[in-house]
């Protein structure tokens, strides 16, 4: 069935009236071609986008690669030697077994931009440490620091010796410094210091020290400079290890000087006769008591010209800071440390109770040593030595014992007869610093313990 619509018929005046032709159809437009320089951004910004989803892709693995733990079960130690590169390094770390792909380790550095800031030193890597972690700790210079301790009391030849020996540290020593111009103390380095350096550090750090203490010391304290507190805090610091009487052994020099007496320190005849070398080694001999030189204080008045050793904080302190006592005394009291007296009378009394501690020390039975020379090594006989005379010498007599003010060596009364060896000599004092028989070094018996001494003899 035909479903078209019909057509009305048209009247014949109608049919004959001209009909307007269609509209024509319209023009197809022409596509412009594109210019070869857009075809070729177009391009590019394709293949840009590619390559940028390539990128991140990468960077995502080599994230996930430099983020993992890394090969090695236990903590390490690696030293990266100077003028080394990315490339070393990394070459390094794999043959360290610390790496396993020098590839990402080299990628994280010039994506992170660190490979700009890698340094040679000793570094400390914990155990399973990514790669980035290791890349962060050389960038940062994380080296490893190791302490040196200059122990106190040590002369500036002694403290010099032992830093050219030290394998941790490089280069040379300018000048050996002066004495007591140091700070002996505990630094921490890393490996490959200066040894100048690190006497330029210790120069400074005394120095600032010096002048903090300068400017608290009392009014009434007989030193008239800086450079004689380091000398008196130098033979205080020779006179004694002991932290708690380093107070006390100064108050006794101080009250010395102010009542103008000689200091008569054992230390200062030692250096006197070897200089920055120390210790003598041996003991002090009755002769060199005597030896004039600029530094003994058994001689000379007041302090010697300069520093002795290099005195620590706590010497230094002590002067400033002394027991206000009327001690005029010491000796070793068997403990490591010393007993104090206000006089002679109970100074001596305190070293016959050393000389009695030192003969129950000895062994007993054992004969006593032929005293024929000056010995290194004191033999173990009775005890002959003087420190305080009965009397003292007329003038032009010769002179064979010395008031002391106690320290390492310990004796009273006069010289018994036969003490001078042959030809006028005398037998060497024992207990010099630097032999087995110091008794500083001592700690069998305690003098200021009337429970651990013998009785005194009358």
């Amino acid at each position: 069935m035909n479903d078209s619509p019909r057509v009305a018929p048209k009247s014949p005046s109608e049919a004959l009236k001209p009909v307007a032709p269609p509209a024509p159809p319209p023009k197809a437009r022409r596509r412009r071609r594109s210019s070869p320089f857009v075809a070729m951004l177009s391009g590019l910004f394709t293949a840009l986008l590619v390559l940028g989803g390539l990128v991140g892709a990468g960077i995502a693995v080599v994230s996930s690669q430099s983020r993992s733990p890394g090969p090695f079960a236990s903590d390490r130690v690696l030293i990266i030697p100077k003028d080394s590169g990315l490339a070393e390094i990394a070459d390094l770390l794999q043959r360290e077994g610390m790496i396993e792909h020098p590839w990402v380790f080299r990628v994280s550095a010039l994506i992170s931009g660190n490979w700009t800031k890698l340094k040679a030193g000793e570094y400390l890597f914990k155990a399973r440490a990514s790669q980035a972690d290791i890349l962060d700790i050389i960038a940062d210079g994380k080296v490893v620091e190791h302490s040196i301790t200059v122990p106190e009391g040590l002369t500036s030849e002694q403290i010099v010796a032992r830093l050219r020996e030290n394998d941790l540290l490089s280069g040379d020593i300018i000048q050996v410094p002066r004495e007591g111009s140091i700070l002996p103390d505990t630094y921490r380095i890393p490996r490959g210091f200066s040894r100048q350096a690190i006497i330029d550090r210790m120069a400074r750090d005394q120095a600032a020290l010096l002048n903090r203490i300068w400017d608290r010391k009392p009014a009434d304290l007989p030193i008239k400079t800086k450079q004689e507190l380091v000398t008196l805090a130098s033979i205080v610091e020779k006179e004694t290890g002991r932290a708690d009487e380093r107070p006390r052994v100064a108050g006794v020099f101080i009250n010395r000087l102010n009542r103008r007496m000689k200091l008569q320190s054992d230390p200062t005849i030692v250096y006197g006769i070897v200089g920055g070398q120390g210790t003598l080694g041996r003991s002090i001999l009755r002769s060199e008591i005597t030896q004039p030189t600029p530094y003994n204080t058994y001689v000379i008045d007041g302090l010697p010209p300069g520093p002795i050793a290099n005195p620590g904080r706590a010497a230094m302190e002590a002067v400033v800071n002394h027991s206000r006592t009327k001690d005029l005394y010491f000796v070793a009291d068997g403990s490591g440390g010393h007993a104090f007296a206000e006089t002679l009378e109970q100074h001596n009394r305190n070293v016959g109770r050393w000389r009695q501690i030192e003969a129950v020390r000895r062994e007993p039975g054992k004969p006593p040593a032929e005293a024929s020379v000056d010995k290194v090594e004191p033999p173990p006989a009775p005890d002959t030595r003087s420190e305080a005379p009965a009397t003292q010498p007329s003038e032009g007599e010769a002179i064979e014992t010395w008031p002391v003010p106690g320290n390492r060596r310990a004796a009273a009364g006069q010289l018994p007869q036969g003490a001078a060896l042959a030809g006028g000599r005398v037998r060497a004092f024992d207990a010099s610093e630097g032999t087995s028989r110091d008794p500083l070094l001592n700690k069998t018996f305690d003098l200021n313990s009337p429970k651990q001494i013998p009785a005194l003899r009358p």
